[in-house]
């Protein structure tokens, strides 16, 4: 099974070193993206160093860990991987460039992180570029006799974007070349909308017409065709925030008038929610209907998971026989309490 987590290379709030390795079995290292017009990776001297460190401490470690470098991600945007996937030479080079820098830095496998592909054209694309990355990955294998890279990708949460033109992931592509997918059940709601608040992970959604959830999302998988075993459910470490119109009503969906603290559109770190609760003496509600939580200090308002909903998740993930969990980001917990507790919650 699949205890897996992000490590954004750029916070230096925790090195390689002290990631508590026995409650993961996968770290994923963000980001690594190719050139633009050569689509291949050109490694500096100075990341060279960091990608060798991360990989030879975590592999040092006790109980060790596979570690998969992950290419692209949010602020990288679609343009250069839609770019790439679109053409047969594009597509070659930089599946060559990838296969050559996992080897070279000691990784154990590449995982894709494409957000999102913007249309069916761009779906069509990555299905291809899936089929061809899965044959160069076996020829390398048996080339040279070692294990074959995993490969896997970071992907919305519902298999069918549920928003604008009709347009589905490639599930027949995904499930026959990826070892596993992680789906990202979570930024339901976020800065997009500063209207009224929301539980931006939450694993039920009690409004049918809505139905954006976890549950949902999952499900629109397993319609797909993707086995569960493939499916790894994502869970955040950190809250998104807002601040409320009216103070005395606060529940999940109050109006809201804009953000709240935190940067990049009002994120905190699981770690710094529970230090702005403890030190605003902030109300903490857990809703058993959504499966989320929320915290309410004056009007400040902050959607987030904590022990209680991530048990609650794990057990669902469970029951439904999936691959296992992944957390954005390893950098966000308090004390490692959310991981322990998810690890717990699922033991080897």
């Amino acid at each position: 099974m699949i205890k897996g987590a992000y490590y954004p290379s750029w916070d230096e709030s925790l090195g390689p070193a002290g990631i508590q390795t026995r409650y993961f079995t996968h770290i994923f290292y963000a980001f690594l993206n190719p050139e633009d017009g050569t689509f291949i990776f050109n490694i500096t001297d100075d990341e060279a160093r960091k990608l060798q460190t991360f990989t030879s401490t975590l592999r040092a470690k006790q109980p060790p860990v596979k570690t998969l470098f992950a290419v692209g991600g949010a602020s990288a945007g679609t343009a250069v991987l839609s770019r790439m996937a679109s053409k047969a030479q594009s597509r070659a080079a930089f599946i060559r460039s990838s296969i050559q820098v996992a080897r070279r830095f000691g990784f154990d496998g590449i995982d894709l992180d494409w957000e999102y592909p913007e249309n069916q054209t761009h779906m069509d694309n990555f299905g291809t570029l899936l089929k061809k990355w899965r044959k160069e990955v076996q020829k390398e294998a048996t080339t040279t006799g070692r294990a074959p890279l995993l490969l896997t990708a970071a992907v919305y949460y519902a298999a069918v974007f549920p928003w604008g033109a009709h347009q589905a992931y490639p599930a027949a592509s995904i499930k026959k070349n990826l070892d596993f997918i992680n789906v990202m059940t979570y930024d339901y709601y976020g800065d997009w909308d500063t209207t009224a608040t929301g539980a931006h992970a939450a694993l039920y959604d009690p409004s049918p017409a809505a139905n954006v959830s976890g549950r949902a999302g999952l499900e629109s998988w397993t319609r797909a065709g993707l086995p569960p075993r493939k499916l790894v459910m994502g869970v955040p470490l950190y809250g998104r925030t807002w601040t409320l119109a009216n103070p005395s009503s606060s529940g999940i969906g109050a109006r809201a008038v804009g953000v709240g603290r935190g940067e990049d559109g009002g994120i905190l770190s699981y770690a710094q929610v529970v230090r702005y609760n403890r030190d605003n003496n902030a109300r903490v509600e857990h809703d058993g209907t959504t499966v989320s939580v929320y915290s309410v200090a004056g009007n400040h308002w902050i959607s987030y998971d904590d022990a209680w909903s991530v048990r609650r998740k794990i057990e669902y993930a469970r029951s439904l026989g999936l691959g296992g969990y992944f957390f954005w980001d390893v950098c966000g917990d308090d004390q490692w309490i959310i991981s322990r507790t998810a690890s717990e919650t699922w033991p080897a």
